[in-house]
C-alpha cells in the first residue's frame, strides 16, 4: 500500500510539473515563435528621436560603436551621451566625435557634483537634456545590427504605445561561460518578450528599449527605486508597462549586440544586482518568475527519481521525452529569430547544462558581493 502511494504520488508530481512546464512553452513562448517580424518603418512622417547613452570609462567602446548610432538612416534624431565621472579619455573621444557629428550632445557629470552617484542619475540627466519626447536607450558597449535600428525603435503611429521593448544578444566567445550567458540571455528574452506579446509585460533590457519622456516624468522617473543599484530598465518597465501601452520588436535589423562578461565573478555580480532589482517587481510577476525558476528543477528531480524507481521508470521517461518533444518544436525557431541559430543544435543538452550552471553559480554567489555601476 505504501509503495502504491509513492508510485501514484510520483506519477502525479511528474505529470503536474510537466504540464506546468508545457504551459509556459505552449501558451507563452510559442506566441513569440509565431510572431511575424516587423517591417522597417521609414519616411517623412517619422517622429524625432532622442537616443540616451550613459557612459563611464567607455572611451574604447564609444570610439568603436557610437558612429554606427550617429549615422542611422533616420530623418531627425539626436544622440545624448552622459559622461558619468569618467577618468579615462572618454571626454577626449566625445569631443573628437562632436567635431564630426552635429547630432551628438554630451552631458558631463563631474566628481564635484553633489548628486546621487549611479547609472539612474546619469540617465535622468540625459533624459532631462533630451530635445524630443520619444527616447531610445542603449549602452556604450553595444553595436547596433543595422543602420535601420532607429526606424524599428521609433514611436509607433497608434497613439497609445508608450513603451517599446527590443532585443539585445551577446557576442559569441569561445568559452563555456559565454555559452551559458548567451543561453540565459536567450531564455530571459524569450520570456519577457513573450509575456509582453501576450499583454503581460514585466521587464525590459536597457541595451535596447524605448519609451516616452512624458511617461518618465509622469511616473516620477526612478524616484521609487533610486536606492537600488540596478533596475533603470527592468524596474521602470515593471512599474509602468501594462497590457495596452507596450509593444515589442524582434526583427534582425533591430537587434543590438553587446559584449558579455568574460569572468565568472563579474557575471555573478551582475546577476546578483539583477536579482536585487527583481525583489521589487510587482507581486504577481515575482510569483510567476519564481514558479518558472523552480519548475525545471522540480520536474527534473521528479523524473530522475521516477527513472530510478522501477514502477515509474517508463512513465518518467515518456513524460520527459514528451516535454522535450514539444520544446524541440517551439525553441529551435526562436533561436534563429533571436540571432542564436547555432545554439539550436545543442538543444536540449543546453537546457540541462544551464540548470547545473544555475545551481553552481548560485552556490558561489553566496560568497561574492554585489557589483556597482562601474
Amino acid at each position: 500500500m505504501e509503495i502504491e502511494l509513492i508510485v501514484y504520488s510520483l506519477i502525479g508530481g511528474i505529470a503536474l510539473f510537466g504540464i506546468w512546464e508545457l504551459y509556459f512553452t505552449c501558451f507563452r513562448h510559442a506566441k513569440l515563435r509565431a510572431f511575424e517580424n516587423e517591417t522597417c518603418f521609414t519616411g517623412g512622417e517619422s517622429k524625432p528621436i532622442s537616443v540616451i547613452i550613459s557612459a563611464r570609462n567607455e572611451a574604447t567602446n564609444l570610439e568603436a560603436f557610437l558612429p554606427a548610432i550617429l549615422t542611422q538612416n533616420y530623418p531627425v534624431f539626436e544622440v545624448i551621451v552622459v559622461n558619468d565621472r569618467s577618468w579615462d579619455n572618454t571626454e577626449e573621444v566625445l569631443k573628437s566625435l562632436c567635431l564630426n557629428y552635429a547630432n551628438l550632445k554630451v552631458v558631463t557629470i563631474t566628481h564635484n557634483d553633489k548628486f546621487i552617484a549611479g547609472k539612474k542619475f546619469a540617465l535622468s540627466m540625459g533624459i532631462k537634456a533630451a530635445k524630443y519626447d520619444w527616447l531610445v536607450f542603449t549602452d556604450a558597449d553595444c553595436l547596433v545590427n543595422s543602420e535601420n535600428w532607429l526606424s524599428y525603435m521609433q514611436d509607433p503611429a497608434d497613439g497609445k504605445t508608450e513603451i517599446k521593448l527590443g532585443y539585445s544578444p551577446y557576442f559569441k566567445k569561445s568559452s563555456f561561460l559565454n555559452l551559458m550567458i548567451r543561453y540565459e540571455t536567450f531564455y530571459t528574452a524569450v520570456n519577457y518578450l513573450a509575456f509582453a506579446l501576450t499583454r503581460n509585460p514585466y521587464m525590459g533590457v536597457g541595451r535596447n528599449m524605448a519609451y516616452n519622456k512624458s511617461l518618465f516624468f509622469k511616473s516620477k522617473g526612478f524616484a521609487s527605486h533610486m536606492h537600488i543599484p540596478s533596475g533603470d530598465d527592468d524596474l521602470f518597465i515593471n512599474q509602468n508597462a501594462n497590457s495596452h501601452n507596450t509593444q515589442i520588436v524582434i526583427a534582425p535589423e533591430s537587434h543590438v549586440w553587446s559584449a558579455p562578461k568574460l569572468k565568472l565573478i563579474d557575471y555573478i555580480r551582475q546577476k546578483k544586482r539583477h536579482r536585487g532589482a527583481g525583489t521589487s517587481y510587482k507581486g504577481k510577476h515575482r510569483l510567476t518568475i519564481t514558479i518558472q525558476f523552480l519548475l525545471p528543477f522540480i520536474f527534473f528531480a521528479l523524473t530522475i527519481i521516477g527513472i530510478c524507481f522501477e514502477p515509474t521508470r517508463y512513465f518518467a521517461l515518456a513524460a520527459l521525452g514528451f516535454v522535450y518533444l514539444i520544446k524541440a518544436y517551439v525553441y529551435p525557431r526562436l533561436y534563429t529569430k533571436l540571432s542564436y541559430g547555432e545554439l539550436k543544435w545543442f538543444f536540449p543538452i543546453l537546457d540541462i547544462l544551464y540548470l547545473c550552471f544555475l545551481l553552481w553559480t548560485g552556490f558561489i554567489g553566496f560568497f561574492i558581493k554585489k557589483g556597482q555601476w562601474k
